[in-house]
């Protein structure tokens, strides 16, 4: 990691090590990509180095497990959310999540991904449709190069963005479980994905305006903005807008199946390597974004557990669980721009800033079910502000990373966390408005709730025909 050798070209947030000379690779790809329709990843100020290279199997295959690991992320996430609910609701829960699985994998194939990264409009707010049905990604047989210079096959990278493009609005979800009309999750999730979710991994990772090719030189490793601030804010204006559910607060319930918890946990921990680790996009150097996620997140677990331990009396297994959640998401803008001290302590200051929202929320009657904006919105700005302030300058060089490089050595970390700060504003402030006008969209065309009878018999029946147990336990 001390050399720049150790990284791959960064186009769209992430960290790639080069391998051949920058003075010959500055010109020759920047026309080769525009001709492959893949401007976006170069735009504004963008000079990177590349040459022609062929594709590597190795950091191919990296992708393709990361793609793996990101997709069983979304099940995962279905468990630990269905563990909190009660038990009438848990298969609803679930498949609020599972169900994106199939809705927005074929939104990302038909358009998601060509408003995301490709030439199209030539905006710095969103791509076009050159690369529709996934046109031409990756040539005829598959297994072309994203572009001259990248390593990666066009297919991996495409299947890759869509895993994220999938669990984004899954996580909104826990906001507002146990009340929403699925009808109205259907139209939500197909709307946000399309109006929010991929202009702002545009503008964050397509070289669009908040990124390190943009005018506010921001960086995000892995998603802390596209991903998790997006969930978060969206969560906690969906819960403001659908209303809390009808017993709220005053029949509060403890979590129906504290192991399904545990075991959505773990399957995150374990999908987050794929989601930070395969964002390094070269198999040699991954090594060093799955050691600062795997960090982060031991220390998350264990600051939850001790505050709990020294304030409580006891640590529980719903504090690990979430504690854990907390420090993967606080180390995902950061995973591969910090060594391994910062590593723990973003992890243990997430956990603690998000274990303080938690239980700040709980004396308001903010009902976001499951804790949403608490975990994903504020540990997605903490990760985010901390990572302006200890990325490493050698981490973040300028070849691959123009403005935030120059930033950098302008004004140091400080400067950085300016950038850091103004893109969290801009993600509050997009992501927060477009989700209003969604849901009040929605609400109009087809209502947002189940009436107050149908969220007392329970929504797998409801919604689904379905019951989790037998005999049905309330």
């Amino acid at each position: 990691m001390q050399s720049i050798d150790h990284w791959r070209l960064q186009q769209t947030g992430f960290i790639h090590s080069l391998r051949h000379n920058s003075s010959l690779q500055r010109t020759g790809v920047f026309l080769l990509a525009a001709g492959a329709g893949l401007l976006p990843l170069m735009a504004g100020s963008a000079k990177a180095a590349l040459t022609k290279m062929p594709t590597d199997g190795a950091d191919t295959l990296l992708m393709l497990m990361g793609s793996a690991l990101v997709l069983l992320m979304t099940p995962g996430l279905a468990f630990f959310y269905g563990g909190f609910t009660r038990a009438k609701n848990v298969l609803n829960t679930m498949m609020m999540s599972f169900f994106l699985m199939g809705l927005i994998g074929v939104l990302w194939v038909v358009i998601g991904y060509s408003l995301s990264f490709d030439l199209g409009f030539k905006s710095p707010f969103i791509g076009g449709l050159g690369s529709m049905w996934l046109n031409g990604v990756g040539g005829e047989l598959g297994d072309a190069p994203l572009a001259d210079g990248f390593a990666i096959s066009a297919t991996s990278f495409a299947l890759f963005q869509g895993m994220f493009a999938i669990i984004t609005p899954a996580l909104i979800s826990g906001a507002v479980v146990e009340r929403i009309n699925f009808k109205a999750w259907f139209w939500f999730s197909l709307l946000w994905s399309l109006f929010i979710y991929c202009p702002l991994c545009h503008m964050v990772w397509g070289g669009g305006y908040i990124g390190p090719f943009g005018e506010i030189g921001a960086i995000d490793f892995a998603g802390g903005t596209v991903v998790h601030i997006a969930a978060g804010v969206a969560a906690l204006v969906s819960a403001a807008i659908v209303g809390p559910r009808t017993s709220y607060p005053e029949s509060k319930r403890p979590p129906h199946n504290v192991p399904f918890i545990l075991l959505g946990a773990g399957l995150l921990w374990f999908g987050w390597f794929g989601f930070n680790g395969a964002s390094y996009f070269a198999a040699k150097g991954a090594g060093f974004s799955f050691l600062t996620t795997t960090a982060s997140a031991s220390a998350a677990l264990l600051t939850w557990c001790l505050i709990e331990w020294f304030t409580d009396g006891k640590p529980t297994a719903v504090g690990a669980a979430t504690g854990a959640v907390a420090g993967l998401v606080g180390i995902t803008p950061a995973a591969g721009f910090v060594y391994m001290g910062p590593a723990l302590l973003i992890g243990a200051l997430s956990a603690t800033a998000c274990l303080i929202a938690v239980r700040v929320k709980m004396a308001t009657k903010l009902d976001d079910s499951l804790d949403a904006f608490m975990v994903h919105g504020i540990g997605g700005t903490v990760g985010a502000l901390l990572t302006g302030l200890l990325a490493a300058p050698a981490l973040v060089p300028a070849d691959y990373f123009p403005k935030s490089a120059e930033i950098l050595a302008k004004g140091g970390n400080i400067a950085l966390f300016g950038a850091q700060f103004k893109a969290v504003l801009i993600t509050f402030g997009f992501v927060g408005l477009g989700t209003a006008i969604i849901l009040w969209i929605v609400g109009a065309v087809v209502g947002l709730r189940v009436s107050p009878q149908e969220e007392e018999r329970g929504l797998d029946f409801v919604a689904h025909g379905e019951e989790a147990y037998d005999p049905m336990t309330f």
